[in-house]
């Protein structure tokens, strides 16, 4: 483990003895004159799409609650890498939580199905399946692992950049040292591809200036926030996979409020998620503009036809062999008109 890894896992822990305590200490019944502090966590910067949902969340269940809730958002990884963030959530060391969907897939094996590659034509189509019953039946299944769903926000459409060579085919992916998120399905999907996958937790800055890894693949927006351009050379706007983010509560905390309270925690989510969308879009232009203009250079139009053929040998893998996966995979499937057993 490189020292900076390990500094970041000594951090967490005592973030987890504060942040527990703290929640005994504001667990009591709210007064008018005392504001229940709730803490939301999550692994990336201000500026990231998570932490822009965070943010708004906590300004709206502040100001509809008109100062009964507090939100602390701990932000940067203070808390840990997602997995660690997810673990203390379950503990309810942490009330609320926003997670990359992906990683949540060796918690509660069903919620892959959304991470399957070039599910989603548009951002569109992904809103309609999030927003209808098959969004709230992923989210419901959290709940067997002490984890309320409230909501998704975006994460965004996943592209490729790695500091080898320029990718315009699946066969450029042959032996590239990619790191990946701590989820099953994305390991397996860029072995599918010809990768060398290394899951890894999020930050990976050092990892990539150093060479430890190739390269790495995310939504625009954290290519731009994160520098990549400074240790990444060139990008591949693949668009493989249309990442969600998990909007999270303690389960127990959240069923322990009154029904008032439940739903205004919901709504705000909810309107949250929705805000950050939208933002989400409106900057993904200039994201890749920035990236341009940083130097990356851009594979606008890679041949996604090789990616898919090599992709779809995921379906007959063991990864979708558990009977509730696969019910939920052909679930999905049907919500965007292609057929199950395709």
């Amino acid at each position: 483990m490189p020292c900076c890894r390990r500094g970041r896992a000594l951090a967490a822990s005592l973030g987890l003895i504060l942040v527990c305590l703290a929640a005994i200490l504001s667990g009591g019944p709210r007064t008018a004159s005392a504001a229940t502090e709730l803490t939301l966590a999550v692994v990336t910067t201000p500026g990231s799409a998570q932490h822009v949902c965070a943010e708004r969340f906590r300004q709206l269940l502040e100001e509809r609650s008109h100062g009964a809730y507090r939100v602390v958002v701990h932000h940067s990884g203070t808390l840990g890498t997602e997995t660690e963030i997810l673990q203390q959530l379950q503990l309810g060391g942490v009330h609320l939580a926003i997670i990359t969907l992906g990683v949540l897939d060796p918690f509660v094996p069903e919620v892959k199905v959304l991470d399957y590659p070039f599910l989603f034509r548009d951002a569109a189509e992904a809103d309609r399946v999030l927003d209808g019953p098959t969004g709230r039946a992923l989210l419901d299944a959290l709940e067997r692992v002490g984890l309320k769903g409230l909501h998704f926000s975006e994460n965004g459409f996943r592209h490729l950049t790695n500091n080898v060579r320029p990718v315009r085919s699946v066969d450029d992916v042959r032996g590239l040292k990619i790191r990946v998120l701590e989820s099953t399905l994305h390991r397996e999907l860029w072995r599918a591809l010809g990768a060398n996958p290394t899951p890894m937790g999020w930050p990976i800055y050092a990892e990539l200036q150093q060479g430890t890894i190739d390269g790495q693949e995310n939504p625009l927006w954290v290519m731009a926030e994160y520098r990549m351009p400074e240790v990444q050379k060139y990008l591949s706007l693949t668009g493989h996979v249309y990442s969600a983010h998990a909007d999270l509560a303690n389960l127990a905390w959240f069923n322990g409020l009154p029904q008032s309270d439940r739903t205004l925690v919901m709504q705000c989510m909810a309107d949250a998620a929705a805000y950050q969308r939208a933002y989400n879009r409106q900057k993904d232009a200039d994201y890749l503009r920035r990236l341009r203009e940083a130097g990356m250079q851009v594979v606008d139009a890679p041949d996604l036809a090789s990616f898919r053929a090599r992709a779809d040998a995921l379906r007959q893998s063991a990864l979708f062999a558990d009977p509730h996966t696969r019910d939920m995979l052909a679930r999905v499937l049907a919500a965007v008109g292609r057929q199950g057993a395709e």
